[in-house]
Order: structure tokens, then C-alpha cells, then sequence
């Protein structure tokens, strides 16, 4: 690399330097944290599990007794004539009835066949699906956040290099217009140059704007400032020590899809329970204490008064409902069918999609070492080709190959490493141990 090169890399390194202090700097983390907090889906999926929560209590199953406060005034005003047995007749016109009668009432089902019972451990596993139906939130929009955050270090990545292969083209311009100058080259490789050089900022413009519009995803799925400007970290690492068989243990133990049927299943077990809570009797005590008042313009007993306790128990049982029972009690057994083949069909499609990420993974890492090499390779034969095409030794097209096979290498690198950091993120996802 010629000193002039040197010095315009080391004035774009001090460039990039300059702008990243100006600029936020988001490490990964804090990008996953901004996310947890912010991110209105995860939001959403939290207050949901709040309501789930609120719903597991003993009276929202049935449990506890209800007590009702009453009263009723009634009021009427008529013309009343009477015979009585005496064969007297008396008539009072307006007369004023009045019938109040207020208390307090309780009624308690105190056994339904463990209808009750069944039903709040049904709001307990209806709970624990919030919390599965949750995590899966979390780690979607978590993982979509992190394959954004590497996809900006990725392009990051890119822009540098692009940045240098501009820097070599405008080199290339000015030694062809130097040559051409002196008499050593035609004016055809003045405009070659010129046109490579033009292509090499065409692109660099196409991918600053694929840059800054993935900023401004990131931005969304952060919840914040959609014009936040920041840096993001300048290289992948990638966890290269993944196994195929733990990968599969806690897809089983711990993948939230899976959880979440099993809790389904669970769920319509309960259900099946509290439909053959109808083949029992339904037992319920009543008490309550009230008062009454009556008043009477006319008749041998003008007003009365009343207080005291009242109390009883029932029972109810379904003899014949149509064989509606026997019916309800066979749809909720295939209900429990359909939720077991639910889970073995959501366990095989995850072991299938962990497998096929898996070899994904693998071949992504064995590019990292391979891109590694090639970038290697093409950025020492770039250095001997611009040397040779200083002295005027070789073809242009030779010297645009040779520029072509850098950038392409630099890019394919970091594309290896940002792939295999992708395949890393969704395998960690479906084993349910994406780290937050």
C-alpha cells in the first residue's frame, strides 16, 4: 500500500472515530434491555399475564359464597270498598298501602361435583400459559432485535470496506490522469477509472441507505426515537460451541411453544373434569337476616313489623338432559386427544427446524475460517496489483479484478459471520435460552 494510501485510510479512521463520539454508542445489551422495556408487544403480553394473574382466586372459581344486600318499597295509593263477615261495608278512597322489606342474603355452593375445584386449577394453568405465551414475546421480538443489531454491524462493516475500495479507485483516477498526463496511458483508461469510481460511490450511497434505514428499524423495535442516531459494536463473535443433542434436551424442556401446549392439554383435562361434575348434585346452603314493614289504610290490622333470620339448603340433580352429558363428556376426551397431538406435533416440526438451523450453523461457522482466508489471499494479491499498476506493468481490467476480489471477500466474511450469528440466535430461541 502506497503512502498515500495510508495516509487517506488513517484520516478515515480518525473520521470514524470522530463521529462515533458524537454519536450514542449501543452495546447489544442495551439494546436488549431498552427492548424488555419499551417494546409495546412485550407490554402488551405483560399486561395480559397481569389479568391472568387477577383471575386466580378461590371466588373467580366459584369457591367463596355470594352476599347480596336487597330492599324493596312498594307504595300504592287506591279507593278501597270492603264487605266484611259482619255484612258491614266500609269504603276509604285514597288509601295508602306500603310493603318495605330490606336484609341482607347469602347463598354458598358448598359441593358440585369439584366442578370448582377443576375450575381454579384450570385459572392456575391458564396463568401459567400467560407466562409461556409471554416468554414466547420476549424471546421473538428479543431475537429480532439481535439479528438487527448485528445485521447494522454487518453493513457496518460493509461501508468500511466499500469506504476502502473507494479510496483505491480515487487513487486509480488520479495515477491514470497522471499517466495520461505525461503520455504514458490513453485517455480510455482515464475514463475507465473514472467509471469504476462512479460505480464504487453509487454503491456506497445504496448501501449508506440501507444503513440508515436499518437504524431506523431498530429504532421501532426499541419503542424509542425513530431519529435516535447511534454506533453499534464493530465486530460478530459468534458462540461457536453450540451442541446438537443439548440444543434438543431443552427444546423439549424449555421451548415456550411447547410448554404452552402441554399446558393445553392440561387445560382441557380440567375442562373434561368439570363436564362430568354435572353426573353429581349440585349442594347449596342459603341464609340471611331481613326486616319488613307493612302499612295499611284500611283492614283489621293497620301495620305490622318483622325481623329475623332466615336459613335453608338445596340440592339439585340432573336426571335427563337429552344425553347431552354423555355427548359433552365425549367431545371433551377428544379435546384431550387433539392436545396430545398437538404437543407431538409441535415437538417434532421444533426438533426439525433445530436440526435443519443446526447444519445451517455448521456451515456457516466452516465459512467464517474459509472467508477468513480468502479476504487474507485477496487483500495481499490487491496490494502486489496496485503496486504493479503504479509501475504501469499490468491491464486495467487486471487492477479492477483484483479490487472486485477484495471487496467481494470482505463482504462475504462478514456476511459468513453475521449468518452464522443468525442461525446461533434462532437455535438459542427455540431452545428457549436466548440470553436477556
Amino acid at each position: 500500500m502506497g503512502i498515500r494510501l495510508k495516509f487517506y485510510v488513517l484520516l478515515f479512521g480518525l473520521g470514524v472515530c470522530f463521529v462515533g463520539t458524537a454519536q450514542e454508542f449501543l452495546t447489544v445489551d442495551e439494546a436488549v434491555k431498552i427492548a424488555l422495556e419499551n417494546n409495546y408487544q412485550v407490554k402488551m403480553a405483560r399486561n395480559d399475564l397481569k389479568m391472568d394473574e387477577l383471575s386466580v382466586s378461590p371466588g373467580q372459581a366459584g369457591m367463596l359464597p355470594q352476599v347480596d344486600a336487597n330492599i324493596t318499597d312498594n307504595n300504592s295509593r287506591q279507593n278501597l270498598s270492603q264487605v266484611r263477615s259482619d255484612g258491614s261495608e266500609v269504603e276509604l278512597d285514597n288509601a295508602k298501602n306500603r310493603n318495605l322489606n330490606y336484609g341482607v342474603a347469602l347463598e354458598w355452593t358448598i359441593f358440585d361435583g369439584f366442578r370448582m375445584f377443576a375450575n381454579h386449577e384450570q385459572l392456575k394453568e391458564t396463568q401459567k400459559l400467560g407466562e409461556a405465551e409471554l416468554k414466547q414475546v420476549i424471546l421473538t421480538k428479543v431475537g429480532e432485535v439481535l439479528v438487527t443489531y448485528y445485521d447494522l454491524v454487518q453493513q457496518q462493516q460493509q461501508l468500511s470496506a466499500l469506504d476502502s475500495t473507494l479510496i483505491i479507485s480515487e487513487q486509480r483516477v488520479e495515477l491514470a490522469q497522471n499517466r495520461f498526463t505525461i503520455g504514458k496511458a490513453s485517455k480510455l483508461e482515464v475514463l475507465n477509472a473514472q467509471v469504476d469510481l462512479n460505480t464504487d460511490q453509487t454503491q456506497m450511497q445504496r448501501q449508506q441507505e440501507l444503513y440508515k434505514n436499518t437504524k431506523i428499524l431498530l429504532n421501532e423495535q426499541l419503542a424509542r426515537d425513530l431519529k435516535n442516531d447511534f454506533q453499534v459494536a464493530p465486530e460478530i463473535f459468534v458462540d461457536q460451541a453450540l451442541i446438537l443433542e443439548e440444543l434438543e434436551n431443552r427444546v423439549a424442556a424449555e421451548n415456550p411453544q411447547l410448554q404452552a401446549e402441554i399446558i393445553n392439554k392440561r387445560i382441557s383435562e380440567l375442562q373434561l373434569k368439570q363436564i362430568k361434575a354435572s353426573r353429581y348434585p349440585s349442594v347449596f346452603v342459603s341464609t340471611g337476616y331481613n326486616f319488613g314493614h307493612t302499612e295499611s289504610s284500611l283492614g283489621f290490622t293497620t301495620s305490622s313489623d318483622s325481623r329475623g333470620f332466615n336459613y335453608g339448603f338445596g340440592a339439585t340433580l340432573n336426571l335427563f338432559d337429552g344425553f347431552n352429558q354423555n355427548r359433552n363428556e365425549k367431545l371433551g376426551k377428544m379435546a384431550v386427544e387433539n392436545a396430545e397431538i398437538a404437543i407431538a406435533q409441535q415437538k417434532q416440526s421444533l426438533i426439525a427446524m433445530v436440526g435443519t438451523t443446526y447444519q445451517t450453523y455448521l456451515t456457516n461457522i466452516s465459512l467464517i475460517e474459509l472467508e477468513e482466508k480468502n479476504e487474507s489471499i485477496a487483500k495481499e494479491n490487491l496490494d502486489i496489483t496496485v503496486e504493479k499498476y503504479r509501475i504501469g506493468i499490468i491491464p486495467t481490467i487486471e487492477f479492477r479484478t483484483a479490487q472486485l476480489n477484495y471487496i467481494n471477500a470482505r463482504v462475504r466474511h462478514s456476511n459468513a459471520k453475521f449468518q452464522a450469528k443468525v442461525s446461533e440466535i434462532i437455535l438459542k430461541q427455540l431452545a428457549g435460552n436466548l440470553d436477556l
